[in-house]
């Protein structure tokens, strides 16, 4: 492509089909309301009921919205998310891996209880809805699959290592579907979200000294809203970013560098 071809239209997603796990509530509802406005119809499997919120959201944007009430850590649910996806839109075109749970306790107290359902949602799902639309992304030899890490891919994990552990863990699988699918006309690549207002981070506003650390260690100076995450989620998911590839994109308003 000569650099007079491109253009704005290098970053719609008109006609796109998107699946979003946990896609409506918190950040993913975010990533899939962004796919909309892109251009994108959405797929969301998951098991929060948002009571048609985000469908209406979706369909504000003339864009079609479907969901599939699944746990995705059962046996065959990737799979079948997968399916139904194409059922509904015909094919995947850009798979974002959001869903996500944390658990916090002391590291004398965290053990497998806490521990194996955060590895099950965090990664191992994250890899088996990757490795499904993977597989129909090669047959039709293109795709963006955007999975969703954490600040905890790059520190450690004070309270939650098994947070920081599957976050880790979501950065090493970017780089290796990365390597593995780039020559498939598939790019993969990874969102790292600060410190954001959600329901999840309502305990931590809360309390004063947190909030107070959190702002002055952000040189943004500010708690993130979730709708800075949605100019990253399209480029991510747009021909824009076609030689962008296992790379992990940092959007939390500047506190790694502080």
């Amino acid at each position: 492509m000569h650099i007079s071809d491109f253009s704005l239209d290098h970053f719609s997603l008109h006609g796109k089909r998107a699946v979003v796990t946990g896609g409506n509530t918190g950040l993913g509802q975010a990533f899939t309301l962004a796919l909309a406005k892109g251009g994108a119809d959405v797929f969301v499997p998951g098991l929060f009921d948002d009571h048609g919120e985000t469908a209406a959201l979706v369909e504000a944007e003339g864009r079609r919205y479907a969901e599939l009430t699944v746990d995705i850590t059962a046996p065959g649910a990737p799979q079948a998310a997968i399916a139904a996806a194409c059922e509904a839109f015909g094919g995947v075109d850009i798979l974002v891996n959001s869903a996500g749970i944390s658990r916090i306790a002391d590291v004398s107290e965290f053990g497998r209880a806490d521990w194996d359902p955060m590895v099950a949602v965090n990664l191992t799902a994250a890899f088996e809805m990757a490795h499904e639309a993977g597989k129909r992304m090669i047959a039709q030899g293109s795709g963006k699959i955007i999975n969703i890490a954490s600040l905890f891919a790059f520190l450690g994990g004070l309270g939650s290592p098994a947070y920081a552990a599957t976050k880790h863990g979501i950065v090493g699988l970017t780089r290796a579907y990365a390597d593995e699918l780039g020559g498939h006309g598939i790019q993969v690549n990874a969102i790292a979200p600060g410190y954001f207002t959600t329901r999840i981070t309502e305990q931590s506003r809360a309390d004063a000294e947190v909030n107070r650390r959190i702002i002055e260690h952000t040189p943004a100076g500010r708690w993130g809203d979730v709708a800075d995450l949605m100019g990253a989620t399209v480029f991510l998911a747009s021909s824009a970013s076609d030689f962008v590839n296992g790379h992990t994109l940092t959007v939390d308003g500047g506190y790694l560098v502080r």
